[in-house]
């Protein structure tokens, strides 16, 4: 579960690190892999969902923010079974923990065989810590490719939506930060985050770190940020109690 954490928090470090680059380049898929497999791809997905939203291409229409919309749900639809894998995962850890908590105290001096007990724990219950990290993985080039997709796209960056003057700006109110920290903390709090305490004080800074972070980005990245965060929170509720209800079923 830290792995995740650690990963997700060099993902932002790496969209941010972004935020310096040249993106007056235009858009072309024979550039090369990037701009072909990822840029180029979604960048038509979001020109073409505003343009089906808003056929007639009235400006007063905030189309492009809710084509960041819908994106970002397919994105995450497409990604589900790998979510699926991580929060089963998580559920087996967590119910490891008191076991990992007594092998750390019977091994505290002697960390090669902590990790050797660690991995028979792990092998006995088949499960993999480190398939956790993979949806974060996985987001690692998309998120990325979204930033280029924004920044590049002449008609998103100067497109207004909702209460946002223009998506290719920071959020001037400050709105979208506040939900991109609120809503990773409730995200990771769902996820049992809480429950480990090596990650507890990670579980407070990331929340701090992505909405200082959001800030500065383009607010139809924080705008991705937030709808996926917000899809994962509502993923997650009724995976948990399916989950519950499949423990039930199975104890009977």
């Amino acid at each position: 579960m830290s792995s995740r954490v650690y990963l997700t928090a060099l993902l932002l470090v790496l969209v941010f690190t972004l935020t310096g680059c040249n993106f007056e380049e235009p858009i072309d898929p024979a550039n090369g892999i990037w701009d072909k497999f990822f840029v180029y791809p979604l960048s038509w997905a979001l020109d073409y969902f505003a343009q089906l939203l808003n056929p007639t291409n009235n400006p007063a229409l905030d189309r492009y923010g809710w084509s960041i919309v819908i994106v970002t749900v397919l994105i995450r639809l497409l990604t589900l079974p790998l979510m699926v894998k991580q929060l089963k995962t998580s559920k087996v850890m967590q119910a490891l923990q008191p076991e990992m908590v007594k092998l750390r105290e019977k091994y505290q001096k002697d960390q090669q065989r902590l990790q050797q007990e660690m991995l028979k724990l792990f092998q006995k219950h088949n499960v993999n810590p480190l398939a956790g990290c993979l949806p974060v993985l996985v987001q690692m080039p998309i998120l990325i490719a979204f930033y280029h997709a924004i920044m590049r796209n002449e008609h998103i960056a100067s497109h207004p939506f909702l209460w946002l003057p223009d998506l290719g700006n920071p959020d001037p109110f400050y709105i979208l930060p506040v939900l991109a920290g609120l809503t990773t903390y409730l995200q990771q709090k769902m996820m049992g985050m809480q429950n480990n305490p090596q990650v507890q004080i990670l579980m407070v800074i990331l929340p701090i770190m992505i909405g200082l972070f959001a800030i500065y980005f383009p607010s139809a990245l924080s705008l991705y940020w937030v709808i996926g965060n917000l899809f994962t929170i509502v993923q997650t509720y009724f995976m948990r109690d399916m989950y519950k209800l499949n423990q039930e079923v199975a104890s009977k």
